[in-house]
């Protein structure tokens, strides 16, 4: 999750932001194995990701700005990043979004195509058609490997938050002039206690069993009336 306000120090690779706040554990077996993180040469889990084909994985455009295919590798169906298990995958090459600027600038989604297939069911996308998936007040659940507080570690164990839809006014309202309703959602509790946080960008965000978003950026962990933001995948497929 890229920090618009909180100068946070992320690990590699630079850029992205290492966050699930208020969530729970995911049990095995994993019923979730679309869910994939983004690791480093060396194994270092930094981002998360979807998968959307044997060889696409769908992940935040500021999780994989300005890297190749050697510097990213897919683990696929582990729940624990630090054990053995599932399968791990090179990736041939990564494609950002020819719009993305910087999180906050909007179109902050990416491709990797990895070099072999992985045995896992994908997720749907949201279609462009299926704007009723973000209408305020509708609950979508994010998942990630990231921070479960603010200032705490990251989660070795895969997590997730269900959180509601805001309105488009809210988002804007604690995000002037950065906030776009046409290529984010925001979702999160007035009072915080719930939300993605940093290690959780580019993980997915589910509603109604679609792959609608994808962790990308707010101010702090689930801190009251700054709900998390997220890429409107629908707008991209």
């Amino acid at each position: 999750m890229a920090l618009l306000l909180t100068g946070v120090a992320v690990a590699p690779p630079a850029g992205a932001d290492p966050r699930i706040v208020g969530g729970v554990v995911v049990d095995a077996p994993n019923p979730y194995p679309w869910v994939v993180a983004l690791a480093d040469q060396n194994g270092r889990q930094f981002c998360g990701g979807a998968i959307v084909s044997r060889y696409q994985v769908v992940t935040a455009a500021h999780c994989v700005n300005g890297l190749t295919g050697r510097d990213v590798l897919v683990v696929a169906g582990r729940l624990d990043v630090t054990k053995p298990g599932g399968t791990v995958h090179p990736v041939s090459q990564v494609y950002v979004h020819s719009a993305y600027r910087s999180a906050t600038s909007g179109a902050d989604i990416a491709y990797l195509l990895t070099s072999t297939p992985m045995p896992y069911e994908p997720i749907a996308l949201a279609k462009p058609s299926e704007t009723g998936l973000y209408r305020a007040g509708i609950t979508g659940t994010a998942f990630g490997w990231g921070r479960t507080s603010e200032s705490g570690s990251t989660s070795p164990v895969l997590r997730k938050v269900s959180v509601p839809l805001q309105t488009n006014e809210v988002c804007a309202a604690a995000y002037p002039g950065y906030y776009q309703s046409s290529s984010m959602f925001c979702a999160g509790l007035p009072n915080g206690g719930k939300d993605a946080c940093q290690g959780d960008s580019g993980g997915p965000f589910i509603i109604a069993g679609r792959l609608a978003g994808l962790v990308s950026w707010g101010v702090g962990c689930a801190r009251p009336e700054y709900p998390g933001v997220y890429t409107r995948v629908g707008v991209y497929t």
